[in-house]
């Protein structure tokens, strides 16, 4: 006869005990992560997507960046130099927040840090990667034109040699943190294939105006970047690529954080609707207690184990250095698609509260409209595993 304790039951907010599949000092990041934005964000956060915008975006960049999470998983130039599936787990908690704080941060990172980082110059790095990293320094990335978003290689910004200068001309479009940015990583057409430029956001002929009246991602400041007539020395352009290869590495690195990041928004979500409906009575019961109320939560926490357990398999491949960027596609496109159904379905739950800044899940629905298209739409996703499976291209 066996002797064996029975089980403890689960606990709700982790009904497969996710929590076993992680190290103390995943934990340990996550706890620290989220004590911060309880204290800096959690209590504001409502406020800043209503009115539009963070009031002190700098002064939450250098809290981030106290805390080591601006370029956290790039080594040395004052990075943190953790693990690729530390650095998912803090996409989670901080999109589970707001979407619009992780975009501030992956834009930072992924993005501005990493292509300097992996393709910039041994004096670039240390001119620009440790302002970055404490947050005293804010970054944006170039790429997004107004006719050129899905295929980058249609940009018509463009960099001409002029003696021993560049000067670039053109114009990018939805670009995050662009209206308080202090440097920004441009790619632009040349004679020598597409390149990039780091470019500080105080060289004559460069404005960042901001983009009014977004309906989603409203805690992040989105602009266009302008450039004209831009001159800049020789010593501006990252040496170390050509071609496309250099903005869609780093596209791929955003890609990863969202694996995560979305998580968070239907993390949060979820577990609003967890305690509205133990709350919410008709009928002379808690909503909790019906059978469809009951289906919905359960398909919701199905959903979301089954996303966890994809990001962290993608976080520990990445770690090991066998994550290629189609199974970066794969955890994009299903982690972003089922987390917006999550949150749409959480509204369902909360009626017609469900719309109010009250509660956090309208906001995490509309943010996510805006992730399920940026770093790659779900069709282009689509057909790159599509090419995977079939081996035939669909894109043209």
């Amino acid at each position: 006869m066996s002797t064996a304790t029975r089980p403890t039951p689960p606990d709700p907010a982790d009904i497969a005990g996710l929590d076993d599949l992680l190290t103390e000092d995943e934990k340990a990041v996550r706890s620290a992560i989220r004590r911060m934005l309880d204290r800096s964000a959690e209590p504001h956060i409502a406020e800043w997507f209503e009115r539009g915008g963070i009031p002190d975006v700098r002064g939450l960049a250098r809290e981030l960046g106290a805390l080591g999470v601006l370029g956290m998983h790039l080594e040395g130039y004052g990075c943190a130099g953790m693990s690729a599936t530390a650095y998912g787990l803090a996409c989670l908690e901080i999109e589970a927040t707001d979407s619009g704080l992780r975009s501030l941060v992956s834009v930072q990172g992924s993005l501005a840090m990493f292509s300097i980082w992996r393709w910039g110059s041994e004096e670039q790095k240390q001119e620009w990667l440790p302002r970055m990293a404490t947050g005293d320094v804010i970054g944006c990335f170039g790429l997004t034109e107004p006719d050129a978003g899905s295929d980058p290689g249609a940009m018509t910004t463009r960099a001409r040699r002029d003696g021993s200068d560049w000067v670039l001309d053109g114009r990018k479009m939805w670009i995050s943190n662009a209206p308080f940015a202090d440097v920004a990583v441009v790619w632009a057409q040349t004679d020598e294939g597409v390149r990039g430029f780091v470019v500080p956001t105080d060289t004559p002929g460069f404005t960042a105006p901001e983009i009014k009246h977004k309906l989603s991602l409203r805690a992040s400041a989105t602009g266009e970047l302008v450039l004209d007539g831009v001159r800049l020395p020789e010593a501006a352009a990252l040496p170390e690529v050509r071609g496309l290869k250099g903005p869609l590495s780093a596209l791929n690195e955003a890609r990863f954080g969202i694996v995560f990041g979305s998580l968070g928004a239907a993390r949060s979500s979820l577990e609003a609707a967890r305690a509205y409906a133990a709350e919410r009575t008709q009928f002379g019961k808690p909503i909790a207690a019906f059978q469809l109320t009951q289906q919905k939560l359960v398909d919701m926490s199905l959903e979301y184990v089954k996303g966890y357990l994809l990001a962290l398999h993608l976080g520990r491949r990445k770690d090991a250095g066998t994550l290629h960027p189609d199974q970066v596609s794969l955890g994009k496109l299903n982690n972003v698609r089922e987390a917006l159904e999550i949150c749409r379905t959480a509204r369902t739950i909360l009626g017609a509260n469900g719309i109010s800044l009250e509660y956090p899940v309208i906001r995490h629905m509309n943010n996510l409209e805006s992730v399920l298209t940026y770093e790659g739409t779900v069709e282009m996703h689509t057909l790159i595993l599509g090419q995977r499976l079939t081996g035939r291209s669909a894109f043209r």
